[in-house]
């Protein structure tokens, strides 16, 4: 499943760390973004044989962190964080609201695949919560009025 390209981009990771094991988690990285931003087993597995590790290590570590995509996501994956912080300022009443107006609960995705809604354990913005991301991109200081301008935008796109 990795192709000739992906295992340079990992190869190269490799060097950077002093063993192969080291390089984990930069290279199951490289490969959700190969995959359309998830990690299917088969890439896991693939990884997991370029590194030389087993495969119920690497997805266990895979499984343990919530930046590696275990399913499809849409183009635009929204992640809130509700943590305590961002709960009691309203982020849970932002996770609602965003689900209305894309129709889809936690967890799910839009049925044209443009959006994937799922609450964040921590984003570490408590300075400035309640946040989001959307892929790399950080959305601070929400109210819904930012957040929907954020959606229509996105929608654009």
């Amino acid at each position: 499943m990795l192709t000739e390209e992906v295992t340079k981009k990992i190869d190269s990771l490799i060097a950077k760390y002093p063993t192969k094991k080291a390089a984990l988690l930069p290279a199951l990285w490289v490969a959700q973004a190969a995959n359309d931003n998830w990690l299917p087993r088969e890439a896991m597995a693939d990884v997991a044989k370029h590194l030389g590790l087993a495969p119920a290590y690497v997805e266990g570590v895979a499984t343990f962190y919530t930046m590696y995509n275990k399913a499809p996501v849409g183009r635009h994956h929204l992640e809130v964080c509700h943590n305590i912080v961002c709960m009691v300022v309203g982020a849970d009443e932002l996770i609602d609201h965003i689900g209305g107006k894309l129709g889809v609960g936690r967890g799910e995705t839009t049925a044209d695949r443009k959006f994937t809604l799922n609450a964040a354990e921590c984003l570490g913005a408590c300075a400035n919560a309640p946040c989001m991301m959307v892929g790399d991109k950080y959305y601070e200081d929400l109210t819904t009025e930012k957040v929907d301008e954020i959606l229509a935008d996105l929608a654009r796109k």
